[in-house]
């Protein structure tokens, strides 16, 4: 008949007491806190990365860059010439596109050209994108650095693993479990800084490509009202000429 080894058979009753309470204890606490010092800073990293994100999901709403119904709006009142009270309405409005369309309007009230219109919304849709870009790299700064943190707990857990090890040939104690529970202890800054890492990466891509969606629209819209004011003034100066015309024609007869 068959039988095992008395020593294999003692090991293997132990795994089989050890084994359940062994995975009850390593649950995320237990590694946060078998990870060592740098944990602390992957998890501040995680802390200020989404704090950003979501200081600038309140920014970055539509309401507060391009709100839709206000440029509407305003658009419909440019197009019928009330530019002075359209001015009025940006000038109450505090959102990003309102403060690029009273540039335009103001430079249109100026008497200036489209060129030096243009320039002048450019000039405000400059500081404006430079608003909304805000912060957003420091999402991927988190992205980028966690993982480098928990490269780094782990180069320093790998040091102190040979050293322990060390000591303990020198103490004739060198066995393989020395290397094997600091070898997978020093891994645990590695894997959180990729569990922070992953997730910020593609936070920090939404937030990018929102706050680009944004940009492209409030420049189309500043546009499409530099067009106007430049359409409103065609048909002045055209107004003007056609009523200079008739007065030159009627003192002609005259």
């Amino acid at each position: 008949m068959f039988t095992l080894p008395s020593r294999g058979l003692g090991r293997i009753l132990c795994c089989a007491r050890d084994g359940p309470a062994t995975r009850q204890t390593m649950d995320l606490g237990y590694f946060f806190e078998k990870g060592g010092p740098l944990m602390w800073a992957i998890l501040g990293a995680a802390v200020v990365g989404l704090f950003v994100f979501f200081e600038r999901m309140y920014s970055l709403q539509r309401s507060k860059v391009v709100p839709r119904a206000f440029v509407d709006r305003i658009r419909a009142m440019v197009a019928k010439g009330k530019t002075s009270e359209a001015q009025l309405l940006c000038e109450e409005n505090r959102s990003s596109i309102a403060r690029m369309i009273v540039a335009s309007l103001q430079a249109y009230a100026d008497g200036k050209t489209r060129a030096e219109i243009k320039e002048a919304v450019e000039e405000v849709g400059g500081r404006e994108v430079a608003h909304l870009d805000k912060n957003v790299e420091i999402i991927g700064t988190v992205a980028s650095i966690t993982p480098l943190l928990g490269l780094l707990g782990t180069v320093v857990g790998m040091i102190q693993v040979f050293q322990r090890f060390v000591d303990a040939y020198a103490n004739g104690q060198a066995t393989p479990d020395v290397f094997a529970e600091g070898i997978w202890t020093a891994l645990i800054t590695t894997a959180y800084g990729l569990m922070v890492a992953i997730p910020m990466l593609v936070l920090y891509k939404f937030v990018q490509g929102r706050n680009d969606r944004l940009i492209v629209e409030m420049e189309e819209d500043a546009m499409g009202i530099v067009d106007l004011l430049d359409e409103a003034k065609r048909r002045a100066a055209q107004k003007a000429a056609a009523e200079a015309k008739a007065e030159q024609d009627e003192g002609d007869e005259g």
